[in-house]
């Protein structure tokens, strides 16, 4: 069988689409990473920081591993510790109260590419799910008006409820697949960070599509990714795929 690339890959050939929110179906990584770098300003936190240390990571992993990455240990705390900064839990419940704020504030709209693919696979009755670290899916989605185009959420709150691992563990994938009902070999899961590609493909996942707004083409291709893509419009059946073939090389 000939290998998948983005010039040769057809959603219809596949039963199942699993979806990450931020930085996939809407800009939303970009409202996490100002949340992120108001948390931290204190350390100097930057782009890079922001992805390799939180992005795609649920919450209170992401403040341990930068907290860490400046040699800086607190006090792991609870849930319902009060936002603030005494505690890990405090700290990634401050960031959560920040990214509300902006996410009023600013509102939030699907890509482009990525309302059109989802319309496609409405349209072809392929289920489709979200697979997402963030608490915040739902509340993303409604703001998106996305609420009713997806079969399935798996947030971070249906994460932290069932005791799943974070990504990069498949968890959270292999749940939002089961409860679609589709096999992982017959379904492409679509992600933007490396701890997101790296959780499909320890989840066997048919395809994972590594979609690059800014974690790099390699980064992606070396944590798993099957191919990538700048965007998804890329994939639509009447785009033309000279970058996507360029970007689609397998490994």
């Amino acid at each position: 069988m000939d290998r998948v690339t983005a010039s040769n890959f057809t959603w219809t050939d596949y039963a199942g689409a699993l979806f990450d929110l931020d930085g996939v179906i809407t800009p939303t990584a970009e409202i996490h990473e100002l949340a992120w770098g108001e948390l931290f300003a204190a350390y100097d936190f930057t782009q890079a920081d922001y992805l390799h240390h939180v992005d795609g990571k649920p919450r209170y992993d992401g403040v341990r591993d930068f907290l860490a990455s400046r040699g800086v240990t607190l006090a792991e705390g609870t849930p319902h510790d009060t936002p603030g900064d005494e505690s890990v839990c405090a700290m990634g419940n401050r960031k959560n109260e920040l990214f509300n704020i902006i996410l009023e504030r600013d509102g939030i709209a699907a890509y482009p590419g990525s309302q059109a693919t989802v319309d496609l696979l409405a349209e072809a009755d392929i289920p489709s799910a979200v697979v997402s670290s963030s608490k915040n899916a739902v509340p993303v989605l409604a703001a998106a008006g996305l609420s009713s185009r997806f079969d399935v959420v798996v947030d971070g709150t249906v994460v932290a409820d069932k005791g799943l691992a974070g990504k990069p563990a498949p968890d959270g994938y292999l749940l939002g697949a089961e409860r679609l009902g589709v096999e992982p070999t017959r379904t492409v899961v679509i992600e933007d960070a490396t701890s997101g590609v790296a959780a499909g493909k320890a989840g066997c996942f048919a395809v994972v599509i590594g979609v690059d707004r800014g974690a790099g083409v390699e980064a992606l291709l070396d944590s798993g990714a099957t191919f990538v893509v700048n965007d998804l419009n890329e994939l639509l059946p009447c785009a033309d795929n000279d970058a996507a073939a360029i970007n689609g090389t397998a490994r």
